[in-house]
């Protein structure tokens, strides 16, 4: 994690990292003014707190209340070492606390992250430089040989080489990656999560047998999602990169068309056409991407090559991102690596979905074919002894594709949990399956599945599949349980070079009579592709383009960003739009208008029926903002503070619309109720003298929000380097 540190008055310090900022100070003692706690305070505290934070966990996983629960730490220092200090953690547990839990909450304090890096000793390197900012690469160290030579199957070139390319590429960009976060909490079955120390929202996870293999697996999403912009796939790039000569890509073709107006001519294939407008209902204006939000410049398209005769097809950037999102995404060490992995994923997605919405059995893989495998029984094994029961399963479908499934079930909770891998080599898919369904998992992240159903619609509805697909915590059908199994187990397994086995993919989707469409790209440094095929590897349903289209941000963004500004005419047209756009009250301001803001402000919390009460209130619409506050308070889940701010509100609205009790009688006890700072400010808000209480002003520059801010930063890197290799 990146810190920034900032030096305010006096002996005060203020530290910025994610989206925080904590200040800091000195005693008087020190000849400091004593108004926040020292540095030393705080690593302290952070002990302390984080032992806290496990039984917390703990507790909340076994729905034991925690309100009897008290911590508590001292330190005893060494008067001939003041460096050497013994921290004293303490904890008071109810008399009728079971003693399984005690000792439950004893162990899980002992997995303090603080306790661990401590005791294990930091090493600190501290060092002058010219700039800030400036370092790029990996922040990682290992204490492999330079040169070691560690080949695994499926990839064109020894890990090691990998991590160090991938390295050198995002160095070149001048991005900062640092690891977040490693998880091994079985034998053989790693995980990492890694981000951009600038811009946290781009991160990726990686996972594998080895920690080397893990860190290759995240570098190289990172890398292939940087290489398809998906991290910026539903945020506005700002005006700047909207007027460049390209937004997206440099070989990106800009069709001119009125948003109301046909689809024009040039954009996509017959095949397409028939899958994405067959009623003709498909207009120009579905197809406007929301990431440049120049709506008079047309729709964005980028080419892709037709697979069956190698043309060139335009297809939409606003298509791409809402229906596809990160499936059919890939990078490697060569243009093979790379589009067999893309392939896999589409096809394990694919067959995935069809397995659950179809709610078939799959055989059992036999013990004699896990034998051959000893380090992924090995976490099998380790998985079960901790009393999580596996079902290992060919989800091959009779050995048409090359997928398997690794399904836990956890008998504490009546979850189960349903991961999916491919590859054309059995043991990689077989491999996938298992690191897939650990990664950045701790055992508690266990306790959080569904349970299986017989209600088929809840299996089947789209949403459940969407979720499977962002983290494969949806709902399984209790059909896929039984024991007699809708298809025969296949020992498959395809030999060959990564060029093989890419033909062997394509082959399968030839015999499906699927059109493929796929995009190479090799301007950032790294072999990266994306892989569109029509009518099989969609996350998102088609019909979502007329009604769920995230270009919906075009008809919102400015004037939301430009609320302080809006007069009452404005205002009333804005709250027209939300009525006839149908927009779900519920529904973040954030992913609405495609804006990173800082998610622990009013405006990071805001949704649309929060926004509708302060318009009403500034429009002076009382009776619509009350009925809005009572729906509010009712269904939506609020910070407390942020709850009883809108309690007050409720409470003053009933008051000033009912004629026969006057606000006056009542404000005294009001201010002892909510605070008086608090009640000034509602009572202003209700009365019209405040307006949008909360909201800091910004604009369509995107001012004051530094969390969107930085993430076009990092989008500028990638935009310069294309620029200078066109």
């Amino acid at each position: 994690m990146e810190i920034n540190v900032r030096f305010l008055d006096n002996l005060r310090l203020e530290a910025s990292f994610d989206d925080f900022t904590i200040t800091t100070d000195q005693p008087i003692r020190y000849k400091g003014d004593g108004t926040a706690p020292s540095p030393f305070d705080y690593f302290l505290a952070s002990s302390a707190l984080c032992a806290a934070y496990f039984v917390k966990v703990y507790c909340k996983a076994r729905d034991i209340p925690t309100d009897d629960i008290r911590i508590s730490q001292n330190n005893t220092i060494d008067p001939e070492n003041r460096y050497n200090q013994i921290f004293s953690i303490k904890v008071e547990l109810p008399a009728d606390l079971p003693e399984k839990h005690r000792e439950g909450i004893l162990k899980a304090m002992d997995r303090c992250t603080v306790k661990k890096v401590i005791q294990t000793g930091p090493d600190f390197q501290i060092e002058s430089v010219d700039t800030l900012g400036q370092d790029a690469g990996l922040l990682y160290s290992h204490g492999e040989s330079s040169n070691s030579k560690t080949m695994i199957l499926g990839k064109d070139a020894p890990l090691e080489e990998t991590i160090q390319a991938m390295t050198n590429a995002l160095a070149q960009l001048g991005i900062k990656i640092e690891i977040a976060s490693w998880r091994n909490i079985v034998p053989h079955v790693w995980s990492v999560h890694i981000r951009d120390a600038t811009s946290p929202l781009c991160f990726t996870n990686g996972k594998g047998s080895t920690k080397e293999s893990a860190l290759a697996s995240a570098l190289g999403e990172y890398l292939e999602r940087i290489s398809c912009n998906y991290f910026y796939n539903d945020f506005y790039l700002g005006e700047d990169i909207a007027s460049r000569s390209f937004v997206h890509y440099p070989n990106e073709k800009w069709f001119d068309s009125e948003p109301d107006a046909p689809i024009p001519d040039g954009l996509m294939d017959d095949t397409m056409l028939s899958i994405y407008n067959p009623e003709g209902e498909l207009l120009a204006g579905h197809l406007l991407d929301t990431n440049s939000g120049l709506i008079e410049r047309g729709i964005c398209a980028q080419p892709f090559i037709r697979q069956s005769d190698q043309e060139t097809v335009y297809v939409p950037v606003g298509l791409v991102g809402n229906l596809y999102v990160s499936n059919g995404m890939s990078a490697g060490n060569s243009l093979h690596e790379a589009r067999v992995q893309c392939l896999s994923e589409i096809f394990e997605r694919a067959v995935k979905k069809q397995i659950l919405e179809d709610e078939l059995a799959l055989p059992d893989v036999p013990a004699s074919v896990l034998a051959r495998y000893p380090s992924i029984e090995a976490g099998i094994k380790s998985l079960e002894e901790r009393g999580f029961p596996l079902l290992v399963k060919d989800a091959s479908l009779g050995g048409r594709f090359p997928v398997m499934c690794v399904t836990l079930m956890n008998p504490k909770t009546g979850g189960v949990y349903a991961s999916f891998g491919a590859h054309p080599k059995f043991e990689v898919a077989l491999e996938r399956s298992l690191t897939e369904l650990l990664q950045g998992r701790s055992f508690e992240g266990l306790n959080d599945m569904p349970a299986p159903t017989f209600n088929s619609l809840a299996v089947t509805e789209p949403n459940n599949f969407v979720e499977h697909f962002v983290d494969s915590t949806g709902v399984v059908s209790w059909k896929f349980f039984s024991s007699k199994s809708d298809y025969d187990f296949s020992d498959w397994n395809i030999e060959g070079n990564t060029k093989e086995e890419h033909d062997y993919l394509l082959d399968i989707l030839k015999s499906m009579e699927k059109e493929v469409y796929i995009a190479d790209y090799q301007d950032l440094g790294a072999h990266a592709c994306r892989i569109l095929v029509p009518g099989y590897s969609e996350i998102y349903p088609v019909e979502d383009l007329i009604w769920d289209n995230t270009n919906k941000a075009l008809y919102f963004r400015s004037d939301i960003l430009n609320i302080h500004e809006q007069d009452d005419e404005d205002l009333e047209d804005l709250l027209e739009r939300f009525e006839e756009s149908e927009q779900d009250n519920y529904t973040l301001i954030s992913e609405l208008i495609g804006i990173a803001f800082d998610e622990n402000s009013v405006w990071g919390q805001l949704n649309i029926g929060e926004l509708k009460i302060m318009i009403h209130l500034a429009l002076q619409n009382l009776d619509q903002a009350k009925e809005l506050v009572e729906e509010l308070l009712t269904f939506n889940e609020l910070h407390q503070s942020r709850r009883l701010y809108y309690q007050a509100i409720q409470t003053v609205l009933a008051i000033s619309l009912d004629e026969s009790i006057e606000l006056d009688n009542y404000t005294e006890n009001l201010k002892r109720m909510f605070g008086k700072e608090e009640m000034d400010q509602v009572i202003a808000v209700i009365q019209g003298q405040m307006r949008f209480h909360g909201l800091t002003p910004t604009d369509d520059r995107l001012s004051g929000l530094d969390k969107h801010q930085r993430l076009i930063e990092s989008y500028e890197k990638l935009h310069k380097a294309r620029q200078e290799r066109m």
